[in-house]
């Protein structure tokens, strides 16, 4: 039997030492060494604490001693209540084992959706602001079969490669968690808002900064050693030579966590960031499979019996082939004009397909969005989508 979540009160101590000005993530765990949890922290006399922390500054000192922080807590775990958001302590069962691991964990999580997902595989996939429709593509591809397969996808919800990713992981079941760098509450960036709102209805969305939390450019370094923290491994889609991306792999190389890229052209300046992690020794990654070949035997053996689970409970659904449907003769032509890696604006198509009128180009396109053939980008542009 699992063990219970913090209580209300608990909760409320480990938010007042979260809160505490000045005292900072690997402080407080390190006090929470010595007292042993948070309450015994705030007993503590001043000279408990002077002698159990030399280093700390004694404005810090008094800040714990006064207990001046309860007060902030307490409107703090008020509002979380009133949103639906969970406050998941360091002690708490709930808390991420494999994030504890790490040299600085947070003192807790700000959550709001399926926290199950907490205790799930996880794999994370990340990369650039500014993908090009290959690594859309391809991120989407590999997150969605991963999620499948039965692996929690996790990423940061920037725009770009980790909005690509989150929607082939809601794609592929909804098992996704966001990693957010502002308060729980603050979509960020607005564009994705809805992802946002999909996220905290089918996964999960966590956050270590307080409620309320705007997007201060700092926040986003320290948000993503949780991102690697939590995760098994790490895969870097794309990102140009200084990406953040590339942050979240160097952290995940001093986590001890298995750090993986997907290539691409030599010639394309956001395929430099992968591109060097494989040269340097990142595994080379084609497929969701040469990602599961490198997870623990543990967890590859759970994945197999899920597998077999399910499909003793019933035939798996089939997916749709994109050439399974019956596609018009101009979707045919269109099909054999478009690229996976190279967005065509419409009315280039319009020009390119001979024979056809631009509104039955435009019929055409749209059948096949609907049988998921193509893809649409912003400025009517229109790329072939990944076929299994």
């Amino acid at each position: 039997m699992a063990a219970p979540a913090a209580t209300q009160e608990t909760q409320l101590n480990w938010l007042a030492l979260h809160l505490t000005p000045g005292l900072g993530a690997r402080n407080a765990l390190r006090l929470i060494q010595i007292f042993g949890h948070p309450e015994g922290i705030f007993h503590a006399s001043l000279i408990d604490l002077k002698t159990a922390m030399p280093r700390l500054r004694g404005a810090v000192i008094e800040a714990i001693h006064s207990g001046l922080s309860y007060e902030g807590a307490a409107d703090e775990l008020r509002k979380a209540e009133a949103i639906g958001v969970a406050v998941i302590p360091y002690q708490d069962p709930r808390y991420p084992q494999l994030l504890k691991e790490i040299h600085d964990p947070p003192v807790l999580l700000y959550a709001k959706g399926d926290l199950g997902l907490l205790a799930g595989p996880s794999v994370a996939v990340v990369g650039t602001r500014r993908p090009t429709p290959y690594g859309r593509a391809v991120a989407e591809k590999i997150v969605r079969d991963l999620v499948e397969a039965g692996l929690v996808h996790v990423s940061g919800m920037a725009r770009g490669i980790d909005a690509a990713a989150h929607k082939g992981a809601l794609a592929g079941g909804g098992a996704s968690i966001a990693v957010l760098g502002t308060g729980v509450d603050v979509p960020y960036p607005r564009e994705n808002r809805k992802l946002y709102d999909e996220l905290v209805e089918r996964g999960l969305v966590v956050s270590e900064f307080p409620l309320g939390s705007v997007p201060f450019p700092q926040n986003f370094p320290i948000r993503n050693r949780i991102i690697s923290g939590m995760s098994l491994a790490v895969v870097v889609v794309e990102g140009a030579q200084y990406s953040g991306s590339l942050i979240t792999a160097r952290l995940a190389m001093e986590q001890d966590r298995e750090v993986m890229a997907v290539p691409g052209p030599i010639v394309s300046q956001q395929s430099w960031g992968p591109n060097l992690l494989i040269k340097d020794g990142a595994k080379l990654i084609q497929e969701a499979l040469d990602v599961i070949e490198e997870l623990p035997q543990t967890v590859r053996q759970e994945l197999v019996y899920r597998e077999r689970s399910s499909t003793q409970q019933g035939p798996a659904l089939a997916q749709t082939s994109l050439f399974g449907e019956q596609v018009s003769p101009t979707g045919k032509k269109i099909l054999a004009l478009l690229r996976i890696d190279e967005a065509l604006h419409i009315d280039e198509i319009i020009r390119t397909v001979r024979g056809e009128s631009p509104a039955d180009v435009l019929a055409a396109l749209s059948e096949l969005e609907l049988f998921g053939s193509v893809k649409q980008l912003p400025g009517k542009s229109f790329v072939l989508a990944w076929r299994d």
